[in-house]
């Protein structure tokens, strides 16, 4: 696995258009067989393979079709080292936002 903690956003934007491109490829699939099933235009998948930009919705259509959504599941799963993590991970969803801390002048 690439480490991306050094990469620019562009950088992983990049990456990941073409590892979707590949993957497209991989399942013998055209642009145009993606759009069909994700229900979005084929200039849309190309747009989206180039790297411009486009709907995290998406995203989520074409990783569907290709059958990558598992991946997409993980991408902002809560992450839970201990039970104070888990306890404050419950308790955040009755919170709406995140308390101001006060600035020292």
């Amino acid at each position: 696995m690439m480490d991306l903690s050094f990469s620019k956003p562009g950088e992983i934007v990049q990456l990941l258009c073409e590892r979707l491109r590949k993957e497209r490829l991989l399942r013998q699939m055209t642009q145009a067989e993606v759009a069909a099933r994700a229900g979005i235009g084929v200039n849309t998948v190309s747009n989206l393979e180039a790297g411009r930009n486009v709907g995290f919705e998406t995203v989520i259509r074409v990783a569907t079709v290709l059958g990558r959504l598992q991946e997409l599941e993980a991408l902002f799963k809560p992450r839970l080292d201990s039970l104070d993590d888990m306890l404050r991970y419950e308790n955040s969803a009755s919170r709406q936002r995140v308390k101001k801390k006060a600035s020292h002048a």
